[in-house]
């Protein structure tokens, strides 16, 4: 069986997008190859997603703030799912993915817009990194390979209210 596609996508492309591709690196093991992008890239990663990245201790090097049009063109890859990780992106036109993938909002409050202490702001990264992880978790745990589409982007919408 190939690998699954998936995106996550946010406005910045700088820290929960970021955190969900690692995330689904880790964990999808072999079975998903996972992208990141935003609708307005920063174009940096914020340093607070890198550090929670290493103390996970998943690999946070080569992860880059990009486009999501790097991923609608003609040498895009076929992608599976596609998942917003911010209401702002999700209410968003969206690029025509290639693949016709599956899509769900899974919104998680911004880390990077934390005001406050350091400890608030690392917080606030542990916190988003909780969350998709769970979500990611639970993807994982459902019978793909099972499901026809309809029940799937139905159970990956639920996971978004998780």
């Amino acid at each position: 069986m190939k690998p699954y596609n998936v995106l996550f996508i946010c406005t910045g492309n700088s820290a929960r997008s970021v955190l969900a591709e690692a995330l689904m690196h880790h964990y999808g093991r072999g079975e998903f190859n996972a992208y990141s992008a935003g609708s307005h890239p920063t174009g940096t990663v914020h340093p607070l997603a890198l550090a929670q990245m290493r103390s996970l201790r998943l690999p946070s090097d080569g992860f880059r703030s990009k486009s999501w049009d790097e991923f609608s063109g003609p040498i895009a890859p076929p992608l599976d799912f596609v998942f917003t990780v911010c209401d702002k992106a999700a209410g968003e036109a969206c690029p025509i993915w290639p693949g016709g993938p599956i899509t769900a909002n899974w919104s998680v409050p911004d880390p990077a817009a934390v005001q406050g202490t350091d400890e608030q702001k690392q917080l606030a990264f542990r916190e988003a990194a909780s969350i998709l992880t769970r979500r990611i978790q639970l993807m994982l745990s459902l019978p793909l390979d099972k499901l026809d589409d309809i029940s799937l982007q139905h159970e990956l919408r639920e996971i978004g209210k998780q």
